[in-house]
């Protein structure tokens, strides 16, 4: 059964990457200015910016942080490289702590000439790694399975059940995984995934956009929901059927929407959520 349509802007959250022309005090009036009710924040947007401000900023116009963007990328052939990911990632958690936002989802990484499997458990060495920290700020981490298009240098996690397999390895409350339609809408498995996701209570985050036809650019060209092929609401319905009531957060990378006038394509995106999320 497909979800039904959504009416009320309480769980639209949009990342700041999707407007990434904007600054930060230019996210948080325009997001207030339509209702938008939460927030995701890219690691970028932080920078030269005291995370501590930043949080006070977007509060201040009535958004709630919902996770920071990104950490991850564990995989490394040299143990220096490694050791120096897992001092990032610390730093990312003190970062999301410091702006208020509860999780940080992570792209875990891949390395072109490695094995897959070999990255795999490098992953889970990484975010043992850094669960103390996580612990001690009270931030959860996100793993985030990208499409295996990504799998040879952004993620050797590249489907739901691995993510999941992950999850259970790790076995601790604070790792969990976020549902990205765009990566994960092709999987025949995924439905049953989900379900699989929701009985571990391990869904953290659920990121909607839509697969253009044709695709531009495999990057940079996501499409508004509603734009492509993606059965969005379906998914959706899995995702609250197993138990995520949390934000809806439009993630799209666009150089279309990018060159564009960022008010109108934020107006776009409330209509595009109302009619086809």
């Amino acid at each position: 059964m497909k979800a039904t349509p959504i009416n009320s802007l309480s769980k639209l959250c949009i990342h700041t990457i999707t407007h990434k022309p904007w600054s930060l005090r230019e996210v948080a009036d325009n997001f207030a200015r339509v209702g938008v009710s939460g927030v995701t924040v890219w690691r970028d947007d932080l920078a030269g910016t005291n995370p501590v401000e930043a949080g006070k900023l977007l509060r201040s116009r009535g958004l709630e942080i919902v996770s920071y963007c990104r950490g991850g990328f564990f995989p490394a052939k040299d143990a220096s490289d490694r050791k120096s990911a897992i001092y990032d990632n610390e730093r990312t958690i003190d970062e999301a702590a410091a702006l208020g936002a509860p999780l940080v989802v992570l792209v875990c990484g891949a390395v072109p000439g490695q094995s897959l499997a070999q990255s795999r458990r490098q992953i889970v060495d990484g975010i043992n790694a850094v669960l103390p920290r996580a612990k001690e700020k009270g931030v959860k981490l996100a793993i985030e399975p990208l499409h295996p298009m990504y799998a040879d240098d952004r993620s050797a996690v590249n489907d739901l059940k691995t993510a999941n397999d992950l999850c259970e390895e790790i076995n601790s409350d604070y790792v969990g995984v976020a549902v990205d339609v765009y990566h994960l809408w092709w999987d025949p498995r995924l439905e049953v995934e989900i379900r699989r996701c929701g009985r571990m209570k391990k869904i953290f985050a659920f990121h909607i956009c839509d697969w253009k036809t044709p695709t531009e650019h495999l990057l940079l060209d996501r499409g508004l929901m509603g734009e492509g092929c993606i059965p969005i609401r379906e998914i959706r319905s899995w995702v609250e059927e197993s138990g995520f009531h949390g934000y809806n957060e439009v993630e799209i990378f666009s150089e279309k929407h990018w060159a564009g006038d960022q008010r109108d394509f934020l107006d776009q995106i409330v209509h595009a959520y109302r009619e086809h999320s």
